[in-house]
């Protein structure tokens, strides 16, 4: 045997036998299945069986070979022992992890095998109980523990170390690519292949043990650390790499996407998405988000600020009332819609140059238009922003900062109870109603954020100023460059104004109603300048910061 050590350790590596090379192409003669997700598990086990290949099976999954009409042994008849214990134990057996773990360039490890009667498997296919999706819901700790797999794991890790011999296929999206490879290969796989799916195997398992850790983290995390019992006490990072991007921020930077596949969006035309496409369709869809369906809303966004944003009676009104907040900046720019996109609206939108157009659905006709422009990407949102519970993570430095979610706002008359009038005048109807738009729109502009909107739809936008009131001054200008009055108009601030001359420089404008957090120092100052301007102010109690 040859030792291995290393040098800041007393004891040596695990011995390493000195043994030939295996095979390049390994040949496949049986296979065990155990999956949970049955999807595409019929067509695979059908060319499996045409290949010659033995189909081993456990509980469900032999059940539904069976029923197909596919032979298939059970782990039971293999083992000598039936499954136990509601079926958690099932495939814990030296006959199925010897089969597995047997190196077959090593007379040892056969002739144990022969000696016990047990045939070596070289392929498993196998894939995990749900328990990130289950513990993702309101699920009792006894049902979170019963979704820990504990047999699939140990046959993914015992497959994967004994790759020189042995395929692991974890998803059924590997399903396809395994076969035809070994319809190619004449029932075998390649070297290149097996090492692949090992590495994918250890992934997955890696990922599966995080999200357990980060459960039993979650659920013993104290009130008494900092109030943040609804972050992990371990944060977990194994995400896989979904793939490549062309570049980061700018050209000489690399990038990648990493993370489950989520179903919030889906790209039906152009290119791929870029590093930056990608930031700004996250804004895009969260924006979008505070607005529900229930009446015709379009946004536009540029570098993750909106540029304007309306709600009417139909999208084609509602885009020209987004478009109409500024002219200039949406070119290049992405567009989102919270109802399928109709000719007439894509008609008005293809008039300017978009980046991105993003609808729950296109009505017939309106992707041929909107396709002729190849440098568009068209996008389908799916199930939208993230929940409540979920985390929003940045880095820093080689540290990660995390936070829960900036949630989406609950509907108005729920809002309107959490709200105080300060001013001497309350809000009339249609302010109580723009105010809220403005409150809605105003969360995901970069702070310094100041919003004016009219009638559910912007007039002004003031974005990411060192000053507040810089940022109400930005947003007249781009109002007044549109050749819109700002009478009446009503004004979001994502803080408080820590001085009074902002709200007065509202007024000035035009402003008639105000919604701001509230909590300055200086709140008194700040509401006797709404009562001597006649304005009504409402206080949230909750800032918006986006930085």
């Amino acid at each position: 045997m040859v030792f291995r050590k290393l040098t800041d350790l007393t004891d040596p590596m695990i011995p390493v036998k000195d043994l030939p090379p295996p095979d390049d192409i390994f040949p496949v003669r049986r296979a065990l299945l155990s999956v949970f997700d049955k999807t595409g598990l019929i067509p695979f086990a059908q060319r499996l069986h045409e290949l010659g290949i033995q189909l081993i099976s456990t509980g469900g999954t032999s059940r539904n070979l069976r029923e197909a009409g596919l032979p298939v042994t059970d782990v039971s008849d293999v083992t000598g022992y039936p499954e136990i214990l509601d079926g958690r134990v099932k495939t814990l057996h030296p006959v199925i992890h010897g089969g597995l773990l047997a190196r077959r360039n090593d007379p040892e490890d056969m002739n144990a095998l022969d000696t016990l009667s047990i045939t070596p498997i070289d392929l498993v296919v196998v894939n995990l109980y749900p328990f990130e999706k289950v513990v993702s819901e309101n699920v009792t700790e006894a049902e979170a523990i019963e979704n820990i797999d504990i047999g699939g794991p140990a046959m993914i890790r015992a497959a994967a170390k004994n790759y020189f011999h042995t395929g692991v296929v974890t998803s059924p999206a590997q399903y396809e690519a395994v076969a035809s490879e070994l319809v190619e290969q004449n029932g075998g796989l390649t070297m290149t292949t097996r090492r692949a799916l090992a590495q994918e195997a250890f992934q997955r398992t890696g990922t599966y043990d995080q999200a357990i850790d980060a459960w039993f983290a979650q659920e013993t995390s104290s009130d008494n650390d900092n109030n943040v019992s609804a972050l992990p006490l371990k944060l977990p990072t194994g995400l896989p790499k979904r793939r490549s991007l062309r570049y980061g921020e700018n050209p000489h930077q690399q990038a990648a996407l990493y993370g489950e596949v989520e179903d919030a969006w889906t790209q039906i035309h152009g290119k791929e998405l870029s590093f930056n496409n990608l930031i700004d369709l996250d804004a895009a869809l969260h924006l979008i988000g505070e607005f529900g369906t229930d009446t015709p809303t379009c946004a536009i966004l540029k570098h993750t600020n909106p540029c304007g944003v309306a709600i009417d009676d139909t999208l084609e009104n509602a885009w020209a009332g987004a478009f109409a907040t500024d002219r200039q900046s949406p070119f290049g720019g992405i567009v989102i819609v919270n109802r399928p996109l109709d000719q007439a609206t894509a008609e008005a939108i293809d008039r300017i140059f978009t980046e991105i157009i993003i609808a729950p659905e296109f009505e017939p006709g309106v992707t041929a238009l909107l396709e002729q422009k190849k440098n568009r990407r068209l996008i389908r949102s799916g199930a939208g922003v993230r929940e409540a519970a979920a985390l929003d993570i940045r880095s820093i430095s080689r540290n990660l900062l995390v936070q829960t979610v900036n949630a989406p706002l609950p509907p108005p008359e729920v809002i309107r109870n959490d709200l105080r009038v300060v001013t001497e005048r309350a809000p009339d109807q249609r302010e109580w109603q723009d105010l809220d738009f403005a409150w809605r729109v105003v969360k995901h502009v970069k702070s310094n954020a100041i919003v004016y909107a009219r009638n559910r739809r912007t007039l002004g936008i003031g974005a990411g100023q060192m000053s507040r009131i810089d940022s109400s001054e930005i947003a007249v200008m781009k109002g007044v460059k549109s050749e819109l009055d700002f009478k009446n108009a009503v004004i979001a601030s994502d803080a408080f104004f820590p001085f009074a001359d902002g709200l007065v420089t509202a007024a000035r404008s035009g402003a008639r109603a105000v919604i701001q957090p509230g909590g300055s120092r200086r709140d008194d100052e700040v509401i006797a300048a709404a009562n001597e301007n006649g304005m009504a102010m409402v206080c949230t109690g909750i800032r918006h910061f986006r930085h």
